[in-house]
């Protein structure tokens, strides 16, 4: 189909995370989005371990949608039903779609991800756990990814005179195909910073108080190891989110629940229906890439609406990853760069600010004088 002046599709995005917003904002000009989200505002999530560990930060990773796209909307419900051309709303509502989004992501473990509705009660969320860990001298962190090194820098950092055991059942942190010496970079970062690592061998039973309770536990591990802590956070457990989704679309998903996708990231036997981010078999699911899974998406759509040329398909990145220990610790390895990138480097692009002020810009919320949001 081509695009006329009195003729725009319509593209309904589900889901107003990383990869829903930038979808949505590519295709703001040449078609009529319409962005399907139930949250109050779009939380950057990159920053949401700084959230908790400094409560006059967190209301800034918060971002109200409402300046984010020109000509679109924004629908604040959730998605209950998808089927290709039609996404049925909470209300009962219809939106009769020519191309479909899948966006809806991941839930984790609070604290790197709230799943609150509103501003008001994530922000609450963050205060309470905020001043559970504050009265917490010992503080068990179950997960040595990219998370648990990162919850492990800002707790760390915020109080240095905590004791913070970060314990894994694997035998290496920071799981997946990265340089060893990164490895060993961020090992020893967290030395400096006091961080125990316990490593190798599971826990022998979950703790017994809920995650973020204060009250003190002790754990063992199967190799002996005895673990006291007044509070503990998991730091593990991507689940991506498509349980919304049902017939022709569900039979996509893998036993994971991760949606099959081409090249393109249409999904498997659907050619109007893409999915982005965490939902798709695409891993690892990170921001960056699905930033880059938006850009090829957007670009799809555009030459299906425009005739023009299909763009070269979504290629998977190399290994890259920035993980901060603070707002000025941290190490990561980029495509390109041989060896891995330091502290000074990793603050500069992540850890001091979280990349909070770039992400304002996307929303609208920063525009220059000359230049007013829509």
């Amino acid at each position: 189909m081509t695009a006329t002046p009195t003729s725009r599709p319509t593209v309904v995005v589900v889901g107003g995370g990383y990869g829903g917003v930038s979808t949505a904002k590519a295709l703001d000009d040449i078609a009529d989005v319409v962005l399907v989200e139930p949250k109050e505002a779009f939380q950057h999530n990159v920053a949401a371990l700084r959230a908790l560990v400094d409560l006059d930060f967190a209301p800034t990773t918060f971002l109200p949608y409402d300046r984010l796209l020109s000509r679109g909307r924004v629908v604040r419900e959730p998605a209950v039903s998808v089927a290709p051309g039609q996404v049925t709303l909470g209300s009962g509502a219809e939106l009769a779609a020519d191309y479909i989004v899948l966006a809806t992501g991941s839930r984790y473990p609070f604290p790197a991800k709230s799943d609150h509705l509103s501003v008001a009660e994530a922000l609450k969320a963050y205060r309470v756990a905020h001043e559970a860990l504050a009265a917490a001298d010992r503080v068990l962190l179950l997960g040595a990814g990219p998370v648990g090194i990162e919850l492990a820098g800002e707790i760390a950092s915020a109080w240095p005179g905590k004791q913070i055991t970060l314990l894994d059942a694997a035998p290496d942190l920071l799981p997946g195909g990265y340089d060893p010496a990164l490895r060993v970079e961020l090992a020893r970062q967290l030395a400096e910073r006091g961080v125990e690592l316990l490593l190798g061998s599971p826990l022998t039973a979950e703790p017994p108080t809920a995650p973020g309770e204060l009250a003190p536990i002790e754990v063992r591990t199967g190799d002996g190891r005895e673990v006291s802590a007044d509070l503990w956070l998991r730091c593990y457990g991507v689940v991506p989110i498509s349980d919304y989704l049902t017939g022709e679309l569900a039979a996509a998903r893998t036993p994971s629940g991760r949606l099959r996708v081409d090249d393109h990231l249409r999904v498997d036997g659907h050619p109007t229906v893409f999915a982005v981010g965490d939902v798709t078999d695409y891993l690892p699911g990170m921001a960056g890439f699905a930033g880059r899974q938006a850009e090829v998406i957007a670009a799809t759509i555009r030459a299906l609406v425009t005739g023009e040329e299909q763009p070269a398909p979504y290629e998977q990145m190399p290994p890259a990853i920035a993980v901060p220990i603070g707002p000025d610790g941290g190490a990561g390895q980029f495509p390109g760069q041989d060896g891995v990138v330091g502290p000074e480097v990793i603050s500069e692009i992540k850890g001091r600010t979280m990349m909070v002020d770039r992400f304002r810009q996307t929303f609208g919320l920063d525009a220059p004088a000359s230049e007013p949001a829509h």
